[in-house]
């Protein structure tokens, strides 16, 4: 059997799935630049230099908003973690990528040329939409006459969607995700606590006290931040009520979202949706109470991804390595562009 490996390029993470063993590899997708163009670091070690870098060193994400904003280097660090991390073999191999399915076609392309730009002598690069690899990544028949709803909350972007016989009926990118809830809190700390503090420290604060609901016991974390009026760093105790306060609206904002996707559902699928729940992926899925926040809104089940930021990489290798599935892997050569 030949090589393969499915690549889902996130804003915030790079999962990559190897036919080989069976598993995905895991990444942060953070770059780090010197003399504007020499990558000198990639990856978790990468963002561990996010907010504290020099001016000589640029640390930037490549992915911005579900699409290459950063063609070049995206393709270094790619390459990079694919043949020094996981030594893979790339000539000859088969290369499926995840693309969020409301994206311009020349968005798609950039995911395409990634590998059909370069030096390597690929068997066969072929493109999957994201929303169907997440449902098969859960472990979904997404070729039944039955309707599927799958929500994935990444960092930049909430891809809703409502699959059917293997097809998408409907499909919304929304350009909030994960950061946007950093950001708020970042906003909200220096609003009403006078406390400015980085996102890196705000993303922190919502994976350990974070809620969708508010707290009934109050957990807390201790930070450190700079006081706007003294201009001072100081170390503060921030509670599990202030997170929440801060992503509320955010959150409620993408509950409205799924509300509003559910009533352009046509009755029969929505009959399924209703039957089955909506299926809730992607890294920002794992905010505790979420489901049930969304579940109170919609008054629909939640079913949430245990991995739920692996869930496009392993879908990705059922296309692989599953015969029926192989079809949702498509190449641009049958489309406009050659």
């Amino acid at each position: 059997m030949t090589n393969g490996y499915g690549i889902d390029m996130g804003t915030g993470n790079l999962k990559i799935y190897s036919r080989s063993d069976n598993g995905v590899t895991l990444e942060k997708n953070t770059i780090a630049i010197v003399e504007g163009n020499q990558m000198y670091a990639y990856g978790d070690e990468a963002y561990s230099m996010f907010e504290k870098a020099p001016d000589t060193i640029e640390v930037s994400f490549p992915i911005v908003g579900g699409v290459i904003a950063d063609f070049d280097n995206m393709q270094t660090m790619l390459l990079e973690v694919l043949e020094q991390k996981m030594g893979a073999k790339l000539k000859g191999a088969d290369i499926v990528i995840a693309v969020p399915t409301d994206i311009t076609e020349v968005e798609k392309k950039a995911f395409f040329d990634m590998f059909a730009k370069t030096k390597i002598k690929a068997r066969s690069i072929r493109l999957c939409e994201k929303p169907l690899a997440d449902a098969l990544g859960m472990g979904l028949d997404v070729t039944e006459p039955t309707g599927v709803m799958v929500v994935d909350l990444g960092a930049d972007t909430t891809e809703i969607s409502v699959i059917s016989l293997g097809g998408l009926v409907l499909s919304e990118l929304l350009p909030f995700g994960g950061n946007k809830l950093d950001e708020s809190i970042v906003t909200f700390m220096k609003r009403r606590y006078n406390l400015v503090i980085g996102r890196k420290t705000a993303k922190a604060l919502k994976e350990k006290i974070g809620a969708a609901l508010k707290p009934t016991e109050d957990t807390t974390s201790v930070i450190v931040g700079r006081d706007v009026v003294s201009g001072l760093p100081i170390e503060m105790e921030v509670t599990a009520q202030m997170i929440y306060e801060g992503m509320r609206d955010d959150l409620e904002n993408i509950g409205g979202s799924i509300r509003m996707i559910l009533e352009k559902v046509p009755p029969e699928l929505a009959k399924d949706v209703v039957h089955s729940g909506i299926y809730l992926t992607g890294g920002s899925s794992k905010i505790v109470g979420l489901s049930t926040l969304f579940q109170g809104m919609t008054n629909i089940t939640m079913n949430t991804a245990e991995e739920g930021q692996e869930t496009v990489a392993l879908g990705l290798g059922k296309v692989l390595t599953e015969d029926r599935f192989d079809r949702f892997g498509y190449t641009m050569k049958s489309r406009i562009f050659s």
